[in-house]
């Protein structure tokens, strides 16, 4: 491409090799200028530039958004479709013979349940701060490939305990997935852009369930009709295991680290992907620990208020995740019909996800109109408590209507991404988010008891009232983003007040740079 054809343009400050801490930035918060001398990641692309401009117009932009969609978007909805995936055999194989194989009498198979969120829970932190230290695309696929391989030993167990091993160590190596795929948003999408594409990802855990449900039924229709060596359930596990190393090892060729190691991408576009995410004001990246971040993130209530979501929401996911296949039986159907008739659930949650995600991006308001999907499942569990047993179409409608209420934590999710900066910060707070939905989802197959079976009235009830406080906490986060644009517009609009050059690039947290806006 001809040196003439790659100066695109845009106002934007030239690029330093270092930045300077102007005496004009006087008005500025003590803590910027402190902290402004350990840079993003994303000042190394600008290296030899210095005195150039580097300008970008929106045709250009749009054309390099649509090259990392191609490159990116695949990769991260199939795996995260596996992530799904995975989880939900657990809930196919209990009704194709594991229950019994293993003996999971009593309270035995909500334990395995739940044992998979003990192992997420206890290294979430951990993977954090390693997505953060080591080459983000690398390490995530070396988890993906052992959580893979990890999946393929649990149709060698053989009895209750070996099952519990098998799945904490499920929940080990799939904790690095969910926080790692928001760095990958962070990175490489602007803002506005954020919401969809998360959106779109996390979908893909109702194409997963389409497709493991129809795999299932595949399986134990083919093993009644002609018999096979091993059971059915064991079959599933090692089918999705194998499965998932495969595209573990195809992450790891084509997903690069971030813009700077993008193979597909020239050394000057390298340099445009960067620049097109600058209004982000976080970068692409810093991996020095920083504490005064983290106490930040400990004492930002938007934090708790994230944490106190995922809890509330994820008691009902963890109990429906685990327990749909047997809730279907309850409506009066058979084990292998279960299968088969959870799959319309998948297509629901496809859908609220991807038109709430893009809806929330063009109308700028992720927050509130992700609340529609969740106010949609809690119609869904009304229906399934207040109908008669006698009444199986309408109570499955209900559960097809509960398959939307992933939408507001994804809105969270994708907010993690877009309104917490600082690199340590953001990956703080990803952790505690993600160990609240481990509690919430350790607690929720545990309200699902034996003694309740069928209808399990008691915990359709508990998930609508945590959905109803999810509903309220939602509302309380809406505020508190409002709020804060209020202040940090007014301390911009004081007479004097000015911004540092490449203020963008210097890893500051949300709280401490004026000129982060908050998303709603």
């Amino acid at each position: 491409m001809p040196d003439d054809e790659k100066t695109i343009v845009m106002d934007s400050p030239p690029f330093e090799k270092e930045t300077k801490l102007q005496q004009r930035a006087g008005s500025l918060p003590k803590n910027v200028i402190k902290h402004a001398n350990d840079a993003d990641e994303a000042m190394k692309a600008f290296a030899g530039y210095e005195g150039e401009f580097i300008l970008l117009d929106e045709a250009t932009s749009k054309k390099l958004l649509k090259r990392i969609d191609l490159h990116l978007m695949p990769l991260l909805c199939i795996v995260y479709g596996l992530n799904y995936l995975d989880k939900t055999t657990l809930s196919y194989a209990s009704v194709m013979g594991l229950r019994k194989d293993l003996d999971l009498t009593g309270d035995r198979y909500q334990w395995i349940s739940s044992m998979f969120y003990f192992g997420y829970l206890a290294w979430e932190y951990p993977t954090n701060r390693l997505l953060q230290r080591l080459p983000l695309a690398k390490y995530s696929s070396f988890c993906i490939i052992i959580w893979g391989l990890v999946l393929c030993c649990m149709a060698a167990t053989k009895n209750y305990s070996g099952a519990l091993a098998v799945r904490f160590f499920l929940g080990v190596f799939e904790a690095a997935v969910t926080p790692g795929f928001a760095l990958f948003t962070s990175q490489w999408y602007t803002k506005k852009e954020q919401g969809t594409r998360v959106g779109i990802w996390f979908s893909f855990n109702g194409f997963a369930q389409i497709f493991g449900g129809l795999i299932a039924f595949a399986i134990a229709k083919g093993v009644r009709l002609h018999g096979a060596a091993i059971a059915p359930w064991k079959i599933v596990f090692l089918v999705t295991g194998l499965l998932t190393m495969a595209i573990g090892a195809l992450f790891l060729v084509f997903m690069p680290d971030n813009q700077l190691n993008a193979r597909w991408l020239s050394p000057y576009d390298r340099k445009l992907a960067v620049e097109r995410v600058r209004v982000n004001q976080q970068g692409i990246g810093n991996k020095h620990f920083k504490f005064y971040q983290l106490k930040e993130a400990l004492l930002d209530p938007l934090t708790w208020a994230f944490a106190f979501y995922a809890l509330a929401a994820d008691i009902p996911n963890g109990g429906i995740t685990n327990f749909f296949s047997q809730l279907i039986v309850s409506f009066g159907y058979t084990p292998e019909q279960s299968l088969l008739y959870g799959t319309p659930g998948g297509a629901v949650e496809i859908i609220a996800l991807i038109v709430c995600g893009y809806l929330g991006d063009r109308c700028g308001h992720r927050l509130l109109i992700s609340t529609s999907g969740l106010l949609t499942a809690i119609l869904g569990m009304v229906l399934i408590v207040a109908l008669p047993l006698s009444n199986d179409g309408g109570r499955l409608a209900g559960y097809y209507l509960t398959q939307a209420s992933p939408t507001p934590f994804v809105a969270l999710l994708s907010l993690i991404s877009t309104n917490v900066a600082g690199w340590t910060k953001k990956t703080t707070v990803a952790a505690i988010y993600l160990i609240s939905y481990c509690a919430g989802n350790i607690i929720g197959p545990q309200v699902f008891r034996p003694k309740d079976a069928p209808p399990y009235v008691p915990a359709e009830i508990t998930i609508i009232c945590c959905w109803v406080a999810s509903v309220c906490d939602i509302l309380f986060i809406f505020w508190y983003c409002k709020y804060q644009n209020k202040k940090k517009a007014a301390f911009r609009s004081q007479p004097g007040y000015s911004k540092l050059e490449n203020q963008e690039w210097l890893d500051l947290t949300d709280r401490e740079n004026p000129e982060f806006v908050y998303s709603l």
